[in-house]
């Protein structure tokens, strides 16, 4: 018995030396970070889900619109100095109000928003915004965050086991939601502003005016839908995001 509390007990310090271990400082975000994989990783993962988003949505026949997010992008590239990542940017053919980058440099960018979107600058502040999520190591980050999670909540589950009994499994749930809740949203949260934060300076920096984020999120969240609330999403409250992009424009 004894040495099954041990083996236990173990687990647990080893979990937390790992994850002190793996914390390193990010001089974009200026604060700590969980990162407990590599950029070899990250980029096999995007590769594969850029396969299966590509085999699902395919890009529009229009040359130009392609050439145009690419010249948007290129000096926020530039402006973030990341130019180790062979960057894509890419029209989807779908009238989502969506965009994503991958850790690999491959900006998808849906039809639907990039029409939405309008002029340059607008379209320069979801750009800035998605590049920003990779000078500030999001991906690796968020990755880390769930494998972490998933393997505290299997130590935890397995450490009341025994007195558990039955319950085993519904506790095991109930720690799972609190990760989610207690860890992986907030963060995504964090993640979107410090995004927010970021793609502002790197607009400044390739030339773009900044204002135009303020005024794109402004007519965005003119369209939204009811909201669920904040605490169960993976995105900040409208209003909290203008604030820190009004902010982060102004340079408060």
């Amino acid at each position: 018995m004894c040495g099954v509390c041990f083996s236990r007990r173990g687990l647990l310090a080893g979990l937390g030396a790992l994850s002190l271990s793996a914390c390193t400082e990010n001089a974009a975000t200026g604060r700590s970070q969980l990162v407990l994989v590599d950029d070899g990783q990250l980029s096999a993962m995007a590769d594969q889900a850029w396969n299966e988003i590509a085999a699902k949505i395919p890009p529009v026949r229009d040359p130009a619109a392609h050439a145009r997010l690419a010249r948007i992008g290129a000096p926020l590239v530039k402006a973030a100095g990341r130019d180790d990542l062979s960057w894509s940017f890419t029209v989807l053919d779908s009238p989502e109000f969506n965009a994503f980058v991958l850790p690999n440099g491959r900006v998808g960018f849906f039809r639907g928003l990039f029409e939405f979107a309008g002029s340059d600058d607008e379209v320069g502040s979801v750009l800035g915004h998605e590049i920003g999520h990779i000078v500030a190591r999001h991906p690796a980050e968020r990755i880390s965050h769930e494998l972490a999670a998933q393997a505290g909540v299997a130590i935890a589950q397995m450490l009341v086991s025994d007195s558990a009994g039955e319950w085993t499994d519904e506790i095991g749930a109930a720690l799972g939601m609190g990760a989610v809740f207690g860890v992986i949203l907030p963060y995504s949260r964090k993640h979107e502003l410090e995004a927010d934060r970021l793609g502002v300076e790197l607009m400044r920096r390739a030339g773009l005016d900044p204002r135009a984020a303020v005024t794109f999120w402004e007519r965005m969240a003119g369209r939204s839908q009811a909201q669920p609330p904040e605490v169960l999403s993976t995105h900040p409250a409208d209003e909290r995001r203008l604030a820190a992009l009004k902010a982060a424009v102004d340079g408060a």
